[in-house]
């Protein structure tokens, strides 16, 4: 008997031999130690995951008056060039000034290590000294490295130093490492390793119907490893961002399959998100407060996925909403809780401007994944939960 359901699905693969399932908010134990966690490869989604953990971890301050505190250290993004996260955080960073500090560091193009400077190399160490001192102190949980990984590529910085540091952080810190080209003695040491894989569009031969999709309309977030709903709450907040600093009416709906119950520490930033921006953000959760088991699927899974889904539908066809994130569809369709063919219909018929973000692994790829303009994968090479570690509130859920 398999279950399918959300990134967390490697926690309780590690404690359980009925298959694969999720450890609900409801039910899940809470770990106190820090994890380091790296975001690598080519696939789309690495620093939204960084974002979707910086809400989470800004929901818990929120929903439970805790002593947290996020840095967001970005390398390789400096002032000469504007980035999707930019008026997210600075958003946040407006709502939330006690409770989130932010580095940029570098210049704004790109460039080759034989193109590297020593403008660049002083970037670097200036913005890794900062993170030294950040993690020295103790004084923040999460610490965001956005690209430390290229900077490492690049021998901006020396890779031994780094190690150091990440190895001797405080016990409760959770460190989060993104960017392309993770080099190998970083990997080793982490405590999870996510892989985001890029998936090319395939070909669109005699299927007249997908050249109705609009490029850039369509984005999948699937696999085994973690980062799937973490880059749609991160992609969300980009959405929000840009609703507050460009376009008053870019609305964003978050809708949540297989997430019933309540303890989901995104709510509370999403929440309070609402009320300083009522008319830019919307928020649904659907289904038990369970783990819903392939082959023991009750009448209530079906009418709460159905529920969402009319919701879902309805919300993409009005054009109303710029960005619509369809959590965990992709195993809500796999257990076969809601049919295949009326979301391609949906999908195909979307307004240009609407942009859908679709998240969850699933055993076969549905129709609508030829569809997508942006497939990203989620590889697992390595996760903490593997090791009997618990999930911890404000960084998994």
């Amino acid at each position: 008997m398999d279950a399918v359901s959300s990134g967390t699905s490697q926690a309780s693969r590690a404690r359980s031999n009925r298959g694969v399932g999720i450890v609900t908010a409801a039910d899940s134990r809470e770990r106190s130690l820090g994890q380091l966690h790296v975001y690598d490869g080519e696939g789309k989604g690495k620093s939204q995951a960084a974002l979707g953990v910086v809400l989470r971890t800004i929901g818990l301050g929120i929903c439970e008056q805790r002593r947290t505190r996020v840095l967001l250290l970005r390398f390789l993004k400096g002032p000469g060039r504007a980035y999707d996260e930019d008026a997210a955080i600075e958003a946040l960073q407006q709502g939330f000034p006690h409770l989130i500090d932010q580095v940029r560091t570098g210049r704004g193009d790109y460039f080759s290590v034989d193109e590297a400077t020593r403008f660049d190399r002083q970037e670097a160490q200036r913005g890794w000294d900062i993170a030294k001192g950040a993690i020295a102190s103790a004084l923040y949980s999460v610490v965001v490295l956005d690209e430390l990984n290229p900077v490492l590529d690049l021998g901006l910085l020396e890779t031994e130093d780094v190690i150091r540091s990440l190895k001797s952080r405080p016990e409760g810190m959770e460190i989060i490492v993104t960017g392309r080209g993770a080099p190998r003695p970083l990997v080793k040491i982490a405590d999870l390793h996510s892989e985001m894989r890029a998936h090319r569009r395939p070909e669109v031969n005699n299927n007249a119907a997908l050249s109705f999709v609009t490029a850039g309309g369509i984005e999948i977030y699937t696999g085994e490893g973690k980062g799937k709903s973490t880059s749609a709450l991160g992609k969300a907040l980009q959405a929000i961002g840009r609703g507050i600093s460009q376009d008053k009416s870019h609305r964003v709906l978050i809708l949540q399959w297989l997430k019933g119950g309540s303890g989901y520490t995104e709510d509370a930033a999403i929440a309070a998100l609402r009320e300083s921006y009522p008319h830019l953000v919307d928020h649904l959760r659907s289904g038990r407060d369970a783990i819903v088991w392939r082959g023991q699927q009750q009448p209530i899974d079906y009418v709460e996925a159905e529920r969402a889904w009319e919701i879902a539908r309805a919300a993409i066809a009005s054009g109303l909403y710029k960005t619509v994130i369809l959590d965990e569809l992709n195993p809500t369709v796999d257990l076969e809780l809601l049919p295949v063919e009326p979301i391609v219909q949906a999908l195909l018929r979307k307004p240009t401007e609407t942009e859908v973000i679709i998240t969850g692994r699933c055993k076969h790829q549905p129709a609508y994944f030829d569809l997508a303009s942006v497939h990203s994968e989620m590889v697992c090479h390595k996760h903490y939960a593997e090791q009997g570690v618990d999930l911890k509130r404000g960084v998994d859920y």
